[in-house]
């Protein structure tokens, strides 16, 4: 069932409307059970491309390969303090990624420039297309959340800045849990916050990786089969191409 970040939520939305979602199989058994809630990654509904944007301008012809190695990095350090148990919230390993990426690239991040790419995690808007296909999802009736790697701050600024107030019933941060995705602990808090057994909750995944981690804890899973997506690559690339898991 391929398609991209935009017929995902298309036709995410759609498929609830007219109870598609509900008769999804699962990869355990024949049963198919109603979806009853969607776990979003805050990436599949938060655009951040401006970030690539504002790298390019700080760093001529480098921002593209800046916010490559920086989002590489920023994931490993994630999946490395998980497994390590020395946590560090989002922001941290987001920033330390940022400063390893430009000193491997050998760019002189100053202050100054440090400040203004963290600052714009905290200016991240909805891509355009997200907010119709929430408001069918919630006319369904179907429950609403983001488990996301980000920090509080971080998901309540994005979702400030998408007028997405009260749209979304959890907005549920790892830093809870000490841990990243794919830790089964991160996922836990879906079924924890909507108390919904797991084939209930459909988890929707910007990277491969979650995907993966999600369909291996449980969920039904819309995921990217690109491990960690392009920025740069526009609407159609962002996410790759989707693909059902389950």
């Amino acid at each position: 069932m391929p398609c991209n970040r935009r017929e995902f939520l298309t036709v995410g939305a759609g498929s609830v409307a007219t109870g598609l979602l509900g008769t999804m199989p699962l990869a355990y058994g024949d049963t198919k059970p109603t979806t009853k809630a969607i776990a979003f990654d805050a990436f599949t509904t938060f655009d951040p491309r401006p970030i690539v944007a504002l790298a390019e301008q700080l760093f001529p012809q480098k921002g593209a390969a800046l916010g490559n190695a920086w989002r590489t990095r920023q994931f490993e350090y994630t999946w490395l303090r998980s497994v390590a148990q020395h946590y560090a919230d989002f922001w941290k390993v987001t920033e330390d990624a940022l400063v390893f990426a430009a000193n491997m690239l050998q760019l002189d991040l100053s202050a100054d420039k440090r400040q203004q790419l963290m600052a714009a995690y905290l200016d991240l808007k909805a891509y355009p297309d997200v907010r119709p296909a929430l408001e069918s999802l919630r006319r369904a009736g179907i429950r609403l959340a983001f488990l996301s790697n980000m920090t509080p701050t971080m998901l309540a600024a994005a979702t400030k800045n998408a007028g997405f107030e009260g749209m979304f019933e959890f907005a549920l941060s790892t830093d809870k849990v000490r841990t990243y995705k794919p830790d089964p602990r991160a996922y836990q808090m879906g079924i924890e916050a909507f108390g919904l057994q797991r084939h209930e909750i459909l988890f929707a995944a910007f990277g491969g990786w979650d995907a993966a981690g999600a369909k291996w804890f449980g969920y039904p899973t819309f995921g990217s089969t690109a491990c960690i997506p392009r920025a740069d690559a526009g609407d159609e690339g962002l996410l790759g191409r989707i693909r059902l898991w389950s």
